[in-house]
């Protein structure tokens, strides 16, 4: 895959980017894109990736909450679907700390992820307290998402 070089070309990688397409190729030639980090382009490009990154993290959390419900009351089935929704939010944090991304947009950007994976995190722990056996509240605590 060619590395970004223009607007047209970044708008096509977030768009393979929320159709979840070759995660790892598109991210290795964002990785080499480069832009001109101007006043109109720099608006959209954010724009853009902060609709990739809002759109990831819904998918993600989604198709965590789909794997939890085929998978109940399987604990397997459960940490896989933990790990998955981990990986999954990490792989978001890489992208948006592509090297052509101003350093404070990036820490913009990896806050807002953060703070959704916090969340994501603490209303595990919080419905796992419903187990009183302990076993969800130490399966979530040991595979954090965060």
């Amino acid at each position: 895959m060619k590395s970004p070089t223009i607007y047209k070309e970044w708008v096509e990688c977030f768009q393979l980017l929320k159709d979840s397409c070759n995660d790892n190729e598109v991210l290795e030639a964002m990785k080499q894109g480069e832009i001109e980090w101007q006043s109109g382009i720099a608006e959209r490009f954010t724009k853009q990736l902060f609709d990739v990154v809002n759109h990831r993290l819904v998918f993600a959390t989604d198709k965590f909450q789909k794997s939890q419900a085929n998978g109940s009351g399987n604990e397997g089935r459960y940490i896989q679907a933990l790990l998955a929704l981990r990986k999954e939010l990490q792989n978001i944090e890489k992208v948006v700390t592509i090297p052509v991304i101003p350093e404070k947009e990036q820490q913009r950007f990896k806050e807002l992820v953060r703070e959704h994976t916090d969340r994501i995190q603490k209303s595990l722990e919080d419905s796992a307290k419903s187990d009183y056996s302990g076993k969800m509240s130490s399966i979530v605590k040991n595979h954090k998402v965060n």
